[in-house]
């Protein structure tokens, strides 16, 4: 399996994992403030202080965004292509947004796919601070209850990375049981995430998540050569234990490769942020 060398010394926890309680929520995003804003309080409404966020159909401008790129130095094993800013209203199609905290603030983390000005198919990492909504936007979403993603400093990438933390529970719900989790650079995805399973006693469940990989191999017999990808899982399942992902990524030439990953085959870059929702309708 491919693999990617980072500048810290290897943490002996390839994964990190809070089971926690997760709700369906349907959320109005308003227009007019930067997406960072218009989810933090769409959340707030709905008494949540974290949650996983799939927007589509979302007009955008200004629009703000990166894709992977080579480090310019040592420092890290790969890094961010410059900002791009396309001219007028950007369609974003399908995107995941993890909602969590930095710095004691509300911050996101999104990847997505989106149609700029020019009628361009393109996907990349949308920087939330710096991209307004055109109009409100409905969106579907999980609210998390008992645990957050927190940025903190991870010594392996020389990044500061979301991490699952525990949170206080706020109010009485009836949230399907769930967990948060992160996965280290050169675990292949798949079994990390039935790794989880197995820690925390969960045989069925949906996958969401954005992340990266070192190149991809789908089912298919396709592949993807770039040592550095932006990630977002269209459709993500656990079932009797074995997982199975579809994707969407790109890589540091621009484009977009989708398709099912081949199991075994499809080592973690930087990171990996998930929220897995059990299946078996029991509340947690």
């Amino acid at each position: 399996m491919r693999s990617i060398r980072h500048p810290g010394p290897i943490a002996l926890e390839r994964f990190a994992a809070i089971p926690c309680a997760a709700e369906p929520l349907t959320l109005l995003l308003e227009a007019g403030c930067s997406i960072n804003d218009a989810v933090a309080q769409a959340l707030a409404v709905a008494g949540f202080s974290g949650g996983y966020i799939r927007l589509r159909n979302a007009p955008v401008d200004p629009m703000r965004y990166v894709i992977p790129a080579a480090s310019p130095d040592g420092t890290h094993a790969a890094w961010y292509s410059d900002v791009s800013a396309p001219e007028g209203i950007t369609v974003i199609e399908d995107a995941g947004l993890v909602a969590g905290r930095r710095d004691e603030q509300p911050f996101f983390h999104c990847h997505g796919i989106w149609r700029t000005p020019d009628g361009v198919r393109r996907m990349g990492h949308l920087l939330p601070l710096d991209s307004h909504l055109a109009e409100p936007v409905e969106v579907t979403a999980w609210g998390i209850e008992g645990a957050l993603f927190d940025v903190r400093d991870d010594a392996e990438t020389n990044f500061r990375l979301f991490a699952p933390i525990r949170s206080p529970v706020q109010a009485e719900r009836r949230g399907r049981r769930a967990a948060i989790c992160t996965v280290e650079p050169n675990e292949d995805i798949g079994q990390a995430i039935e790794a989880v399973c197995r820690r925390h006693g969960i045989e069925q469940a949906s996958i969401q998540g954005i992340g990266s990989l070192v190149g991809a191999d789908f089912d298919d017999g396709s592949a993807v050569s770039s040592y550095a990808t932006e990630v977002l899982v269209t459709d993500g399942a656990v079932r009797s234990g074995r997982c199975t992902l579809d994707i969407a990524l790109v890589g540091m030439d621009g484009v977009i490769s989708a398709g099912r990953l081949r199991r075994g085959a499809n080592p973690v870059c930087v990171t990996f942020e998930l929220l897995i929702v059990a299946s078996d309708e029991e509340p947690a």
